[in-house]
């Protein structure tokens, strides 16, 4: 189901930084000063796809749009500082892209972000769908599967709403899978597309290793492990940043390769498809993770599950209590807001 659309992992990134491609993608970054948000707006200023580059923080904002627009490629970059400056980030964008928030610290989990996060992304997709209603929101911010769902909220509560265009960022998750089969399999990672579904914290991960292209098969004990590790990358690091943050590289990474991916699709190439975590009827979750058909207006196509194993279909079937949970957290967040 997958392959007639499978593409090499990171090939949107490429293409991106070559000069053959043309756009004129109007991106804002909000939370530009972080951890996240300055290499993916290194990144996106890098890309000849991107003509506009805004960004905005709470500090440092002027400065990272300085630093930035001495590159030398197309992208007008502006740096927009403050509340009161939101407004003008914002107008004309075709994408926005939302890093915004507090990182994980040891012995957090991405639950224990949310009531910090959960106000951060309601007060920033309320702008967007003020400002910006009509442009595709990518959210970062985690919890991903609390974020997506305040965001809906918040687009519904200002008569905007299009699920087609709101989009939980979990490429990550993809990423990672790509890198350690590809370590795993002595492959090149560029060549490894591992489909991940399901929502984007510790067992609603859900990587699909059946449908991987190529083909690889493991041993249950190794395939157990795997999926562990997966599942539990992002602890990884902030064990080995020993305090002092959290994935923010590699996550800059995925968040430019899926912004790549959705603008290439926006522009009219076809067959582009990421998974990503988004309102979904695949499963008796309302929203869900799975490979999208991207296209100009946003969600194309939902390609849904394709065919499981008997091992996955049991993660899924575990992780849908947390998963539902979740959702129904950010939910009810927004509906306690005044």
């Amino acid at each position: 189901m997958l392959s007639a659309f499978a593409r090499p992992a990171g090939a949107a990134l490429r293409r991106s930084l070559s000069t053959s491609a043309q756009n004129n993608a109007k991106v804002a970054v909000l939370g530009a000063s972080g951890g996240i948000g300055q290499p993916l707006s290194l990144l996106l200023k890098n890309s000849p796809l991107v003509s506009r580059l805004t960004l905005y923080d709470i500090a440092h904002t002027p400065g990272v749009a300085a630093d930035l627009s001495h590159i030398e490629t197309r992208a007008t970059v502006k740096g927009y500082l403050g509340p009161e400056q939101l407004p003008d980030c914002l107008k004309g964008c075709d994408v926005v892209v939302i890093p915004a928030g507090v990182p994980r610290k040891p012995g957090m989990t991405r639950d224990d972000l949310f009531n910090t996060n959960a106000t951060i992304v309601a007060t920033l997709t309320a702008a967007c769908a003020q400002h910006c209603p009509e442009a595709m929101v990518c959210i970062i911010s985690n919890p991903v599967n609390s974020t997506i769902p305040i965001t809906a909220e918040v687009f519904k509560k200002h008569g905007v709403y299009n699920p087609d265009k709101i989009f939980g960022v979990t490429t990550l998750d993809i990423v990672r899978a790509n890198t350690f089969v590809a370590e795993l399999k002595g492959l090149d990672p560029a060549r490894v597309n591992v489909p991940v579904i399901g929502g984007h914290a510790g067992k609603t991960i859900i990587p699909v290793i059946s449908q991987c292209t190529p083909k690889v098969d493991f041993p249950q004990d190794q395939l157990t492990t795997l999926i562990g590790r997966i599942q539990e990358a992002g602890t990884e690091v902030v064990k080995a940043k020993a305090g002092a943050g959290s994935a923010t590289l590699s996550m800059a990474y995925a968040g430019a390769r899926f912004v790549f991916s959705l603008v290439d699709a926006m522009n009219g190439k076809e067959g582009v498809v990421e998974c990503s975590f988004v309102k979904s009827q695949e499963t008796d979750c309302p929203y869900f993770s799975t490979p999208l058909l991207l296209g100009k207006k946003g969600i194309e196509k939902n390609l849904g599950l394709g065919k499981l194993s008997s091992f996955e279909e049991k993660m899924i079937a575990e992780a849908l209590p947390e998963l539902k949970a979740s959702i129904k957290k950010g939910e009810e967040f927004v509906k306690s807001m005044k």
